[in-house]
Protein backbone atom coordinates (compact mmCIF):
# COMPACT_ATOMS: atom_id res chain seq x y z
CA UNK A 1 0.00 0.00 0.00
CA UNK A 2 1.39 3.39 -0.96
CA UNK A 3 1.93 6.06 1.69
CA UNK A 4 -0.88 8.52 2.32
CA UNK A 5 1.42 11.52 1.72
CA UNK A 6 4.97 12.02 0.51
CA UNK A 7 5.89 15.19 2.41
CA UNK A 8 5.90 16.34 6.02
CA UNK A 9 3.66 19.37 5.50
CA UNK A 10 0.77 17.29 4.17
CA UNK A 11 1.15 14.67 6.89
CA UNK A 12 0.96 17.31 9.62
CA UNK A 13 -1.94 19.17 8.05
CA UNK A 14 -3.89 15.89 7.88
CA UNK A 15 -3.05 14.93 11.47
CA UNK A 16 -4.37 18.25 12.72
CA UNK A 17 -7.84 17.28 11.45
CA UNK A 18 -8.03 13.82 13.03
CA UNK A 19 -9.75 14.64 16.34
CA UNK A 20 -12.21 17.31 17.44
CA UNK A 21 -10.35 17.33 20.76
CA UNK A 22 -6.78 18.60 20.54
CA UNK A 23 -5.81 16.58 23.60
CA UNK A 24 -7.16 13.08 24.14
CA UNK A 25 -5.60 11.46 27.17
CA UNK A 26 -5.21 7.69 27.50
CA UNK A 27 -2.67 5.02 26.58
CA UNK A 28 -4.74 2.16 25.13
CA UNK A 29 -4.73 3.29 21.51
CA UNK A 30 -1.11 4.37 21.26
CA UNK A 31 0.07 1.26 23.14
CA UNK A 32 -1.79 -0.96 20.69
CA UNK A 33 -0.20 0.73 17.68
CA UNK A 34 3.23 0.65 19.33
CA UNK A 35 2.83 -3.11 19.71
CA UNK A 36 1.77 -3.46 16.08
CA UNK A 37 4.96 -1.67 15.05
CA UNK A 38 6.74 -4.60 16.71
CA UNK A 39 8.77 -2.13 18.72
CA UNK A 40 10.61 -3.31 21.79
CA UNK A 41 11.86 -1.56 24.89
CA UNK A 42 15.13 0.36 24.71
CA UNK A 43 18.26 -1.46 25.83
CA UNK A 44 19.87 1.84 26.82
CA UNK A 45 18.86 4.05 29.78
CA UNK A 46 15.71 6.16 29.42
CA UNK A 47 15.06 9.36 31.35
CA UNK A 48 11.50 10.70 31.26
CA UNK A 49 10.82 14.27 32.36
CA UNK A 50 7.48 15.63 33.58
CA UNK A 51 6.53 18.87 35.30
CA UNK A 52 4.70 22.14 34.76
CA UNK A 53 7.74 24.32 34.08
CA UNK A 54 11.38 23.47 33.46
CA UNK A 55 10.93 20.28 31.42
CA UNK A 56 12.43 21.65 28.23
CA UNK A 57 15.35 23.31 30.00
CA UNK A 58 16.17 20.16 31.97
CA UNK A 59 15.94 18.07 28.82
CA UNK A 60 18.37 20.32 26.95
CA UNK A 61 20.84 20.30 29.84
CA UNK A 62 20.83 16.51 29.93
CA UNK A 63 21.26 16.33 26.17
CA UNK A 64 24.10 18.87 26.17
CA UNK A 65 26.01 17.11 28.96
CA UNK A 66 25.68 13.65 27.46
CA UNK A 67 26.78 14.99 24.06
CA UNK A 68 29.77 16.68 25.71
CA UNK A 69 30.76 13.27 27.09
CA UNK A 70 30.49 11.77 23.61
CA UNK A 71 27.31 9.73 24.07
CA UNK A 72 24.77 9.17 21.31
CA UNK A 73 21.49 10.79 22.31
CA UNK A 74 17.87 10.60 21.17
CA UNK A 75 15.59 13.38 22.42
CA UNK A 76 11.83 13.87 22.10
CA UNK A 77 10.26 17.17 23.16
CA UNK A 78 7.23 19.33 22.47
CA UNK A 79 5.93 21.68 21.34
CA UNK A 80 8.10 23.15 18.59
CA UNK A 81 8.61 26.81 17.75
CA UNK A 82 9.56 27.03 14.08
CA UNK A 83 9.95 23.49 12.68
CA UNK A 84 8.19 20.26 13.60
CA UNK A 85 11.59 18.56 13.32
CA UNK A 86 12.67 20.32 16.54
CA UNK A 87 10.66 17.70 18.44
CA UNK A 88 12.86 14.78 17.36
CA UNK A 89 16.61 15.17 17.84
CA UNK A 90 19.36 12.63 17.24
CA UNK A 91 22.86 13.42 18.48
CA UNK A 92 21.91 17.07 18.81
CA UNK A 93 20.51 17.37 15.27
CA UNK A 94 16.90 17.60 14.16
CA UNK A 95 15.47 14.55 12.41
CA UNK A 96 15.21 14.89 8.63
CA UNK A 97 11.85 15.32 6.92
CA UNK A 98 12.34 12.03 5.07
CA UNK A 99 12.84 10.08 8.29
CA UNK A 100 9.72 11.54 9.90
CA UNK A 101 7.64 10.96 6.77
CA UNK A 102 8.79 7.33 6.60
CA UNK A 103 7.90 6.86 10.27
CA UNK A 104 4.44 8.36 9.74
CA UNK A 105 3.84 5.97 6.84
CA UNK A 106 4.80 2.96 8.97
CA UNK A 107 2.55 4.13 11.79
CA UNK A 108 -0.38 4.77 9.45
CA UNK A 109 -0.07 1.27 8.01
CA UNK A 110 0.23 -0.34 11.45
CA UNK A 111 -2.65 1.50 13.10
CA UNK A 112 -5.29 0.26 10.61
CA UNK A 113 -8.61 1.20 12.28
CA UNK A 114 -7.11 2.70 15.45
CA UNK A 115 -7.44 6.48 15.64
CA UNK A 116 -4.50 8.57 16.82
CA UNK A 117 -4.09 12.21 17.77
CA UNK A 118 -1.53 14.62 16.35
CA UNK A 119 0.60 14.21 19.47
CA UNK A 120 0.34 10.41 19.44
CA UNK A 121 1.49 10.29 15.81
CA UNK A 122 4.49 12.42 16.75
CA UNK A 123 5.37 10.37 19.81
CA UNK A 124 5.20 7.10 17.88
CA UNK A 125 7.27 8.61 15.06
CA UNK A 126 9.98 9.65 17.51
CA UNK A 127 10.06 6.22 19.15
CA UNK A 128 10.06 4.46 15.78
CA UNK A 129 13.00 6.58 14.60
CA UNK A 130 14.89 6.11 17.87
CA UNK A 131 14.49 2.32 17.71
CA UNK A 132 16.42 2.40 14.43
CA UNK A 133 19.41 4.24 15.92
CA UNK A 134 22.55 3.12 17.69
CA UNK A 135 21.88 5.09 20.86
CA UNK A 136 23.35 5.40 24.35
CA UNK A 137 20.55 7.31 26.10
CA UNK A 138 16.94 8.29 25.33
CA UNK A 139 15.48 11.48 26.81
CA UNK A 140 11.69 11.90 26.69
CA UNK A 141 9.67 14.98 27.61
CA UNK A 142 6.04 14.49 28.66
CA UNK A 143 3.60 16.64 26.71
CA UNK A 144 0.80 16.98 29.27
CA UNK A 145 0.56 15.53 32.76
CA UNK A 146 2.30 12.18 32.81
CA UNK A 147 0.03 9.32 33.83
CA UNK A 148 -1.99 9.30 30.60
CA UNK A 149 0.51 11.05 28.31
CA UNK A 150 1.60 9.19 25.16
CA UNK A 151 5.25 9.22 26.28
CA UNK A 152 4.29 7.06 29.27
CA UNK A 153 4.08 3.88 27.18
CA UNK A 154 7.86 3.75 27.69
CA UNK A 155 9.26 2.68 31.07
CA UNK A 156 11.81 5.14 32.42
CA UNK A 157 14.97 4.11 34.24
CA UNK A 158 14.93 7.50 35.95
CA UNK A 159 11.93 9.81 36.30
CA UNK A 160 12.71 13.51 36.63
CA UNK A 161 9.96 15.78 37.97
CA UNK A 162 10.53 19.52 37.55
CA UNK A 163 8.53 22.40 39.05
CA UNK A 164 4.87 21.56 39.65
CA UNK A 165 2.34 24.39 39.58
CA UNK A 166 -1.13 25.23 38.29
CA UNK A 167 -1.60 24.82 34.54
CA UNK A 168 -3.93 22.74 32.34
CA UNK A 169 -6.25 22.52 35.34
CA UNK A 170 -9.19 21.41 33.18
CA UNK A 171 -7.24 18.25 32.37
CA UNK A 172 -5.01 17.66 35.37
CA UNK A 173 -6.86 18.97 38.41
CA UNK A 174 -7.46 22.17 40.32
CA UNK A 175 -4.59 22.03 42.82
CA UNK A 176 -0.93 21.00 43.07
CA UNK A 177 -1.77 17.72 44.79
CA UNK A 178 -3.99 16.58 41.93
CA UNK A 179 -1.52 17.79 39.32
CA UNK A 180 1.36 16.16 41.18
CA UNK A 181 -0.46 12.83 41.12
CA UNK A 182 -0.78 13.05 37.33
CA UNK A 183 2.90 13.94 36.94
CA UNK A 184 3.87 11.03 39.21
CA UNK A 185 2.29 8.67 36.70
CA UNK A 186 5.69 8.38 34.99
CA UNK A 187 7.20 6.69 38.06
CA UNK A 188 8.05 2.99 37.78
CA UNK A 189 8.25 0.39 40.50
CA UNK A 190 11.66 0.37 42.19
CA UNK A 191 13.13 2.96 39.80
CA UNK A 192 14.62 6.20 41.15
CA UNK A 193 12.73 9.49 40.95
CA UNK A 194 14.39 12.91 41.04
CA UNK A 195 12.37 15.97 42.07
CA UNK A 196 13.76 19.46 41.42
CA UNK A 197 10.71 21.17 42.95
CA UNK A 198 11.67 22.03 46.55
CA UNK A 199 7.98 22.05 47.55
CA UNK A 200 7.07 18.55 46.43
CA UNK A 201 3.34 17.70 46.58
CA UNK A 202 2.48 14.99 49.08
CA UNK A 203 0.73 13.08 46.29
CA UNK A 204 4.08 12.52 44.57
CA UNK A 205 5.73 11.30 47.75
CA UNK A 206 2.83 8.96 48.48
CA UNK A 207 2.90 7.49 44.97
CA UNK A 208 6.67 7.00 45.14
CA UNK A 209 6.24 5.19 48.44
CA UNK A 210 3.54 2.95 47.03
CA UNK A 211 5.83 1.93 44.15
CA UNK A 212 8.90 1.63 46.38
CA UNK A 213 10.70 4.25 44.26
CA UNK A 214 13.87 5.75 45.75
CA UNK A 215 13.09 9.47 45.99
CA UNK A 216 15.75 12.15 45.51
CA UNK A 217 14.42 15.58 46.47
CA UNK A 218 15.94 19.02 46.08
CA UNK A 219 16.66 20.32 49.56
CA UNK A 220 16.86 16.84 51.06
CA UNK A 221 18.94 14.23 49.24
CA UNK A 222 20.67 16.89 47.10
CA UNK A 223 20.91 20.67 46.99
CA UNK A 224 22.91 23.62 45.65
CA UNK A 225 24.35 26.98 46.63
CA UNK A 226 24.76 29.76 44.09
CA UNK A 227 26.74 32.99 43.92
CA UNK A 228 27.62 35.57 41.29
CA UNK A 229 30.74 33.59 40.37
CA UNK A 230 29.10 30.19 40.04
CA UNK A 231 27.42 27.51 42.07
CA UNK A 232 28.01 24.33 44.01
CA UNK A 233 25.88 21.20 43.63
CA UNK A 234 26.08 18.54 46.28
CA UNK A 235 24.53 15.37 47.63
CA UNK A 236 23.87 15.48 51.35
CA UNK A 237 25.84 12.28 51.85
CA UNK A 238 28.11 12.25 48.83
CA UNK A 239 29.98 14.24 46.22
CA UNK A 240 29.93 17.93 45.44
CA UNK A 241 30.66 19.86 42.24
CA UNK A 242 31.79 23.47 41.84
CA UNK A 243 30.48 24.80 38.53
CA UNK A 244 30.14 28.01 36.51
CA UNK A 245 26.62 29.43 36.01
CA UNK A 246 24.46 27.42 33.57
CA UNK A 247 24.18 28.59 29.99
CA UNK A 248 20.45 29.16 30.47
CA UNK A 249 19.64 32.36 32.38
CA UNK A 250 17.54 32.72 35.51
CA UNK A 251 17.66 31.67 39.15
CA UNK A 252 15.18 28.88 38.41
CA UNK A 253 17.71 27.27 36.06
CA UNK A 254 19.89 26.37 39.05
CA UNK A 255 17.02 24.23 40.36
CA UNK A 256 16.63 22.60 36.97
CA UNK A 257 20.37 21.99 36.71
CA UNK A 258 20.47 20.52 40.22
CA UNK A 259 17.82 17.96 39.28
CA UNK A 260 19.69 17.15 36.08
CA UNK A 261 22.91 16.46 37.97
CA UNK A 262 21.10 14.15 40.39
CA UNK A 263 19.65 12.19 37.45
CA UNK A 264 23.11 11.96 35.88
CA UNK A 265 24.54 10.71 39.16
CA UNK A 266 21.95 7.93 39.42
CA UNK A 267 22.96 6.62 35.98
CA UNK A 268 26.69 7.10 36.51
CA UNK A 269 27.38 3.33 36.64
CA UNK A 270 25.81 2.85 33.19
CA UNK A 271 26.68 6.21 31.64
CA UNK A 272 29.78 7.64 33.32
CA UNK A 273 30.11 11.40 32.89
CA UNK A 274 33.25 13.34 33.82
CA UNK A 275 33.11 16.65 35.67
CA UNK A 276 34.55 18.46 32.67
CA UNK A 277 31.72 17.19 30.44
CA UNK A 278 29.20 18.42 33.01
CA UNK A 279 30.85 21.84 33.05
CA UNK A 280 31.05 22.12 29.27
CA UNK A 281 27.57 20.72 28.76
CA UNK A 282 25.89 23.14 31.15
CA UNK A 283 27.74 26.12 29.68
CA UNK A 284 26.81 25.09 26.14
CA UNK A 285 23.10 24.54 26.82
CA UNK A 286 20.83 26.70 24.66
CA UNK A 287 17.06 26.58 24.28
CA UNK A 288 15.11 28.90 21.97
CA UNK A 289 12.30 30.85 23.58
CA UNK A 290 13.72 30.84 27.11
CA UNK A 291 14.72 34.43 27.82
CA UNK A 292 16.23 34.39 24.35
CA UNK A 293 17.70 37.78 23.57
CA UNK A 294 18.03 38.98 19.99
CA UNK A 295 19.58 42.31 19.03
CA UNK A 296 17.44 44.58 16.89
CA UNK A 297 18.24 47.70 14.93
CA UNK A 298 20.19 49.90 14.93
CA UNK A 299 23.10 47.46 15.02
CA UNK A 300 25.66 50.21 14.35
CA UNK A 301 25.39 51.50 17.92
CA UNK A 302 27.09 50.02 21.01
CA UNK A 303 25.35 46.97 22.42
CA UNK A 304 24.15 48.96 25.45
CA UNK A 305 22.14 51.17 23.12
CA UNK A 306 20.69 48.53 20.87
CA UNK A 307 17.06 47.64 20.65
CA UNK A 308 16.72 44.36 22.53
CA UNK A 309 14.12 41.68 21.78
CA UNK A 310 13.49 38.99 24.39
CA UNK A 311 11.51 35.89 23.42
CA UNK A 312 10.14 33.80 26.29
CA UNK A 313 7.45 31.11 26.21
CA UNK A 314 6.28 31.91 29.77
CA UNK A 315 2.54 31.20 29.74
CA UNK A 316 1.38 30.40 33.28
CA UNK A 317 1.67 32.34 36.56
CA UNK A 318 4.85 30.65 37.81
CA UNK A 319 6.78 31.01 34.56
CA UNK A 320 5.61 34.61 34.04
CA UNK A 321 6.71 35.41 37.60
CA UNK A 322 10.16 34.01 36.80
CA UNK A 323 10.27 36.14 33.66
CA UNK A 324 9.31 39.22 35.69
CA UNK A 325 12.14 38.57 38.15
CA UNK A 326 14.65 38.32 35.30
CA UNK A 327 13.42 41.57 33.77
CA UNK A 328 13.62 43.31 37.15
CA UNK A 329 17.23 42.23 37.62
CA UNK A 330 18.32 44.09 34.49
CA UNK A 331 19.38 47.71 34.64
CA UNK A 332 16.88 48.99 32.12
CA UNK A 333 16.85 52.69 31.29
CA UNK A 334 14.62 52.66 28.22
CA UNK A 335 11.04 51.56 27.80
CA UNK A 336 9.88 47.95 27.95
CA UNK A 337 7.35 46.92 25.32
CA UNK A 338 5.31 43.74 25.70
CA UNK A 339 4.03 41.74 22.76
CA UNK A 340 1.42 39.59 24.45
CA UNK A 341 -0.86 36.79 23.31
CA UNK A 342 -2.28 34.07 25.55
CA UNK A 343 -4.58 31.08 25.41
CA UNK A 344 -8.02 31.38 26.98
CA UNK A 345 -7.51 28.48 29.39
CA UNK A 346 -4.61 30.17 31.18
CA UNK A 347 -4.79 32.11 34.45
CA UNK A 348 -3.90 35.32 32.66
CA UNK A 349 -4.97 37.65 35.49
CA UNK A 350 -2.56 36.13 38.00
CA UNK A 351 0.22 35.91 35.43
CA UNK A 352 -0.11 39.55 34.37
CA UNK A 353 -0.32 40.69 37.99
CA UNK A 354 3.24 39.41 38.44
CA UNK A 355 4.74 41.20 35.44
CA UNK A 356 2.72 44.37 34.83
CA UNK A 357 5.11 46.60 36.78
CA UNK A 358 7.94 45.72 34.37
CA UNK A 359 6.07 46.84 31.23
CA UNK A 360 5.61 50.40 29.97
CA UNK A 361 3.85 49.78 26.64
CA UNK A 362 1.49 46.88 25.90
CA UNK A 363 0.74 45.42 22.47
CA UNK A 364 -1.78 42.58 22.42
CA UNK A 365 -2.67 40.23 19.57
CA UNK A 366 -4.84 37.16 19.02
CA UNK A 367 -3.08 33.86 18.39
CA UNK A 368 -3.46 31.49 15.48
CA UNK A 369 -5.37 29.00 17.64
CA UNK A 370 -9.03 28.48 18.34
CA UNK A 371 -8.05 28.50 22.03
CA UNK A 372 -6.72 32.06 21.80
CA UNK A 373 -7.78 34.54 24.45
CA UNK A 374 -9.53 37.61 23.05
CA UNK A 375 -7.20 40.64 23.08
CA UNK A 376 -10.02 42.71 24.56
CA UNK A 377 -10.11 40.46 27.63
CA UNK A 378 -6.37 40.81 28.15
CA UNK A 379 -6.65 44.58 27.69
CA UNK A 380 -9.34 44.75 30.39
CA UNK A 381 -7.12 42.83 32.82
CA UNK A 382 -4.18 45.13 32.13
CA UNK A 383 -6.34 48.23 32.57
CA UNK A 384 -7.64 46.82 35.88
CA UNK A 385 -4.02 46.62 37.02
CA UNK A 386 -3.63 50.34 36.35
CA UNK A 387 -1.52 49.98 33.22
CA UNK A 388 -1.49 51.95 29.98
CA UNK A 389 -0.97 52.46 27.10
CA UNK A 390 -2.46 49.29 25.62
CA UNK A 391 -2.69 48.73 21.86
CA UNK A 392 -4.74 45.98 20.24
CA UNK A 393 -3.70 44.38 16.96
CA UNK A 394 -5.27 41.90 14.56
CA UNK A 395 -2.25 39.57 14.50
CA UNK A 396 1.11 38.93 16.13
CA UNK A 397 2.75 40.09 12.89
CA UNK A 398 0.95 43.43 13.04
CA UNK A 399 1.90 43.87 16.70
CA UNK A 400 5.55 43.01 16.00
CA UNK A 401 5.76 45.55 13.18
CA UNK A 402 4.02 48.26 15.23
CA UNK A 403 6.49 47.82 18.07
CA UNK A 404 9.46 47.88 15.71
CA UNK A 405 8.28 51.23 14.34
CA UNK A 406 7.87 52.77 17.79
CA UNK A 407 10.77 51.34 19.77
CA UNK A 408 14.08 53.19 19.98
CA UNK A 409 17.65 52.35 20.91
CA UNK A 410 17.89 51.31 24.54
CA UNK A 411 14.33 49.97 24.62
CA UNK A 412 13.57 46.29 25.09
CA UNK A 413 10.68 44.24 23.76
CA UNK A 414 9.41 41.17 25.61
CA UNK A 415 7.47 38.64 23.55
CA UNK A 416 5.64 36.23 25.87
CA UNK A 417 2.37 34.57 26.89
CA UNK A 418 2.40 31.36 24.87
CA UNK A 419 4.46 29.11 22.64
CA UNK A 420 2.16 30.35 19.87
CA UNK A 421 3.07 33.98 20.59
CA UNK A 422 6.79 33.32 20.44
CA UNK A 423 6.52 31.06 17.40
CA UNK A 424 4.45 33.53 15.39
CA UNK A 425 6.68 36.44 16.40
CA UNK A 426 9.83 34.55 15.45
CA UNK A 427 8.49 33.92 11.96
CA UNK A 428 7.93 37.67 11.52
CA UNK A 429 11.32 38.45 13.05
CA UNK A 430 13.11 36.17 10.61
CA UNK A 431 11.28 37.80 7.71
CA UNK A 432 12.62 41.15 8.96
CA UNK A 433 16.19 39.88 9.12
CA UNK A 434 16.53 38.91 12.78
CA UNK A 435 18.80 35.93 13.37
CA UNK A 436 16.80 33.72 15.71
Amino acid sequence: MSARFDNLHDWLRWQETLHPEEIELGLARIAAVFQRLQASSFSCPVITIAGTNGKGSSLRMLESIYLAEGYRTCVYSSPHLLRYNERIRINGEEAADADIVAAFARIDAARADISLTYFEFGTLAALDIFMRQQVDVVLLEVGLGGRLDAVNIIDADVALLTAISLDHTDWLGEDREAIGYEKAGILRSGKPTVCSDPDLPQSVQAHAGKLDCPLYRLGYEFDFKSSAAGWCWYEHEGQSLDLPPPGLQGAHQYRNAAGVLMALTLLQSRLPVAREAIRRGLLATRLPGRFQRVAGQPLSEPSSGRLSWIYDVAHNPDSVQQLAHMLAEEQQTGRTFALLGMLADKDSRTALKYIHSQITDWHIAPLNSRRSEKPENLRDIIHSLGCSPVSLHTSVAQAWEAIERRAESGDRIVVFGSFYTVSEAMVVAQAHGQRI
